[in-house]
């Protein structure tokens, strides 16, 4: 049995590699990540070798092994059905989620998860938009893109968010732009690349790049200009 420490390394890993575009994740990054020092995470790299879940070279960098992708897949699924129980069945928002998933998916019970999994209404993806690994590792496809990315004039539809921190979180409850919320994208201001969107029954925001960046986003029409 993984121990949960290593969990979250391998979650980490996987986490990393895939923003990153790349199989692989430097120590640098990764303690930057998980908020430790480098040479602690360094001994932990050292035992995940051992254990054969990741293959850690100084210049080629981290990268999971099938094993180890297997288990990060594992610890994914596991999060990510709790988050959505607790949004869906327990009515916690979608900012609350995260911590408490952190605590349960150390529970390690199959017949738990498939439990919560069925209770939940066999989601694909988790509330803030993330696909759910099923049981074999294999996501949903989705295609997604950074509302950033958008051309004036597109209409395109709310699929998750890559920041899944409270404040930003509770900015965008804020504003009432959540998960299937339809945008109109009025004006992009030249001089920062602010973005003015229009949504629900003609409400308007202009959103930062900083936020639109984080807003993950789908056309809603095809061969729309915008850039993936």
């Amino acid at each position: 049995m993984i121990k949960t420490s290593d969990e979250k390394y391998l979650r980490a890993i996987y986490h990393i590699s895939l923003s990153e575009k790349h199989v692989k994740a430097s120590l640098s990054e990764l303690a930057y990540y998980m908020d430790l020092k480098p040479p602690t995470v360094f001994e932990r790299l050292k035992i995940l070798g051992d254990e054969k879940l990741i293959i850690y070279n100084k210049n080629k960098g981290i990268r999971l092994t099938k094993v180890g992708q297997k288990e990060a897949l594992n610890v994914i699924r596991k999060h990510r059905i709790w988050e959505t129980f607790l949004h869906k069945v327990c009515k916690f928002s979608w900012s609350e989620v995260h911590e408490l998933a952190e605590k349960l998916q150390n529970i390690n019970s199959e017949k738990l998860m498939d439990r919560i999994f069925v209770l939940s209404g066999e989601p694909k993806f988790d509330p803030h938009g993330d696909p759910i690994p099923d049981k074999w590792g294999v996501l949903p496809l989705t295609e997604r893109r950074p509302l950033l990315n958008s051309v004036e004039g597109c209409k395109c539809i709310v699929l998750g968010v890559n920041e899944d921190g409270p404040d930003f979180l509770n900015y965008l409850t804020d504003l009432k732009i959540g998960l299937n919320e339809k945008l109109s994208v009025e004006k992009i201001f030249p001089f920062d690349g602010s973005l003015k969107v229009r949504f629900r029954q003609g409400e308007m925001a202009v959103l930062s790049p900083k936020v639109a960046e984080q807003i993950m986003v789908s056309c809603m029409k095809a061969n729309c200009l915008c850039r993936q």
